[in-house]
């Protein structure tokens, strides 16, 4: 049985009534479109919060209406002043607080009697203080609810819209005017940006602080900029996401419409987890958001300037129609940096037509490169550099072109900015500039600027930023294909009864036996085996087995028993299995004395073959994450593997596959056994679907999963649950 996602999605009940949605999204629409604002807490005094926000309300260009709240004041900054908001007699699209913590709860009840939908309260001293703050920000949401109220904060620097003059924040300046949406985490950040972005002429349509997410999150406003007209990327500064799962499901539909570059902060914060299976050990807290940026079509960035480079390319540029570029340049140094960065960056060189090579021929020196990447020479005027970027731009071969140029004296680079930009502007294809130089080519910066062409004055930063064109190219193909959970027939309840007995006997680690009957019940093939309680019954269990075999402990208090040499392999006969038994009675009673032994297993010796791992974590935030790779060792030494977050489609589970490096073992390279990659494919999607029934499975690994030609086997399973 295969389900759609979306048809998946339903059926967990996470989608909401048309009216919530609409009510939703009309109260977070007044965080940028209100028709009047409250300011509760203006003050007279320029140094206050509640000064700042007034006076960048009222001198910003804002043409609403704007009613100051204060009880000791009858006026400021000229305008008539009001001891509440239920004093003011028209209606109140927006309430700013700035009163201290310990007022809010107070002014939110009467934002709430007076009907007002939505707040921001840029107040401080709540969650981020702990303690009293904690309770505090705890009884603003329940009043918020109460009266549903949609809040941005508390703790927070406010909301710039640009398009609308709207500056309720406390900033000494407003950002220009753009395209590029941002969204922060941190307020500090958010004044870093802002200046960093006037200085660089970057123009923002929206800038927004969430602050501490009491209410309105990330989720909420990528939902509303996905429709919003003036913003063509949305980009995001990140500390946590609370909603894992429903980010993805949010961020997939959006991504669908405009691209999301994000920064996660936190990146190397191991965070607390059990290391008792190696998915634990490689599952640290930041694999998870990796894992549903990748599969959401979000563009993560490492670096600010990355983020930003890539959101001017994508606010400026259109997509273009596949990986093929074309380099053009008047420095062969400059030429092999981009080359390098290009071939780094995953991006193809488009192969000039002879049409088109031909041309260059025309008005290019004969020692000139005619190739692609190309480099003019230091010898070309910006006429001849001017027809060479026509030419290959016209070139149908050409999807994208990169401009470089140096600043050369007979060179002038404002007119040859010029003469490429008004080319640019007629073709459908990105064009992405690299001009080099000091201070004089902020003039050149400023031509490009009104064709819509970023330039960047390092290669690396010029490719980065096209690459993510592509990119994005590559993600909207990829999730405008159907996307297909299989669904198994499989035994739920015998999965059931296992954790029961576990819950009973107040364990939480399954012995191998026991999560290999877990495996059984979702259809994945583990070797015949037979548990025993003296040597006389493994005498006979081998025999109905059939030599060789495997002989292992079982305990759950022992997790590595190869570690004490509790595991012998390859026992090929009744003298041998004898004298393996006696060894891991010994073992144990050295190493473990005090392991609760639940008996020996005799086990199937499986032919050898490819070992791979898969296993499962539940992460805090995502849930259940499956993960794949080279297995026995080598997952430790090498630690190539891929996770998803679950539910795993068909079509997830055959990229965790081919994603890790070491995919050629597995396909037979020089002559080598291929594997069975549609059984590990099922087997994949198999343990997906038992992570997303038994969400208390806290860890499980199959390691190794022996894989043939044909089939295979779950030689080993480890398995942790969490009630």
């Amino acid at each position: 049985m295969a389900l759609n996602l979306m048809q998946l999605n339903d059926r967990q009940g996470v989608n909401h009534t048309l009216e919530e949605k609409l009510m939703a999204k009309s109260a977070i629409d007044k965080l940028f479109n209100p028709k009047s604002v409250a300011v509760v807490g203006a003050s007279r005094h320029s140094g206050k919060i509640g000064h700042a926000v007034l006076y960048n309300l009222v001198y910003g260009g804002y043409r609403g209406k704007i009613y100051p709240i204060n009880p000791n004041a009858n006026e400021v900054l000229g305008l008539q002043c009001y001891p509440s908001v239920l004093k003011v007699p028209e209606e109140i699209d927006l309430a700013v607080i700035t009163v201290p913590s310990v007022l809010v709860p107070q002014v939110m009840e009467e934002i709430g009697q007076k009907n007002i939908s939505t707040s921001i309260v840029i107040s401080s001293g709540f969650k981020e203080v702990g303690g009293e703050g904690a309770k505090l920000e705890r009884e603003i949401v329940e009043i918020a609810k109460k009266y549903g109220i949609r809040f941005l904060g508390p703790n927070c620097f406010g909301v710039i819209d640009t398009w609308n003059s709207l500056n309720t924040t406390f900033s000494s300046q407003s950002p220009l005017k753009g395209h590029i949406a941002f969204i922060s985490q941190s307020g500090a950040l958010c004044v870093a940006i802002l200046n960093q972005g006037l200085m660089e002429k970057i123009g923002f349509s929206k800038f927004i602080n969430l602050g501490n997410k009491a209410d309105i999150d990330e989720i909420d406003l990528m939902e509303y900029l996905a429709d919003d007209p003036q913003t063509k990327v949305i980009t995001l500064y990140l500390e946590d996401i609370r909603q894992g799962r429903k980010f993805v499901r949010t961020a997939r539909k959006v991504v669908k419409k405009k691209p999301v570059l994000v920064i996660k902060a936190g990146r190397t914060e191991e965070g607390e987890k059990a290391v008792s299976s190696h998915t634990g050990s490689l599952a640290g807290m930041d694999v998870a958001y990796e894992t549903a940026f990748k599969q959401s079509g979000v563009i993560r960035a490492y670096r600010i300037d990355e983020l930003f480079d890539a959101a001017e390319a994508f606010a400026n540029q259109p997509i273009p129609k596949s990986e093929k570029v074309a380099i053009i340049t008047n420095g062969g140094g400059v030429g092999v940096l981009l080359t390098d960065a290009a071939s780094l960056n995953g991006l193809k060189f488009a192969r000039f037509s002879q049409k088109t090579i031909e041309e260059l021929h025309k008005f290019l020196p004969p020692f000139a490169s005619f190739r692609n990447p190309l480099d003019v020479t230091g010898n070309a005027n910006e006429e001849v550099y001017f027809n060479a970027f026509k030419t290959i731009i016209n070139d149908p071969n050409v999807d994208g072109v990169i401009t470089a140029s140096l600043p050369l004296q007979i060179m002038d680079e404002r007119k040859l900015a010029h003469l490429i930009g008004e080319v640019a502007t007629q073709v459908k294809k990105p064009v992405i500039g690299c001009f080099m130089g000091g201070e004089e080519v902020e003039e050149v910066e400023d031509i490009l600027r009104k064709y819509n062409i970023p330039n960047y004055t390092e290669p690396e930063r010029a490719v980065k930023a096209y690459a993510k064109l592509v990119r994005y190219k590559k993600i909207l193909e990829e999730l405008n294909m159907e996307e297909n959970v299989v669904t198994f027939d499989v035994n739920r309840k015998g999965v059931a009864e296992i954790f029961k007995k576990l819950r009973e006997e107040n364990r939480t680690r399954l012995t191998e036996i026991e999560a290999k009957q877990v495996l059984e019940n979702y259809g994945i093939i583990v070797p015949k085996y037979r548990v025993v309680k003296s040597l006389e019954e493994a005498v006979e269990a081998a025999e109905d087995i059939g030599y060789p075999v495997v002989l292992k402990i079982v305990s759950p208090d022992i997790i590595h028993k190869s570690d004490i040499g509790a595991v012998k392999i390859n026992i090929i006969d009744e003298k041998k299995l004898r004298v393996a038994y006696q060894e891991i009675i010994r073992n144990v009673k050295k190493h473990a004395p005090k392991a609760v032994v639940h008996g020996i297993s005799v086990q199937e010796m499986v032919p050898s073959g490819i070992e791979v791992i898969i296993g499962g974590i539940k992460d805090p935030q995502f849930g259940p994450l499956v993960m794949f790779g080279l297995g026995g060792i080598y997952v430790e030494i090498f630690r190539d593997v891929a996770f998803r977050v679950t539910p795993v489609s068909e079509r997830e589970a055959e990229k965790m596959i081919s994603e890790i490096r070491g995919y050629n073992i597995i396909r037979g390279v020089r002559g080598r056994t291929r594997g069975d990659i549609n059984f590990i494919k099922e087997t994949i999607m198999r343990v997906s679907q038992l992570l997303e029934d038994f969400k208390e499975i806290s860890e499980l690994d199959i390691n190794p999963l022996t894989v043939h030609e044909k089939g295979g086997f779950a030689v080993d399973a480890r398995m942790k649950i969490k009630y």
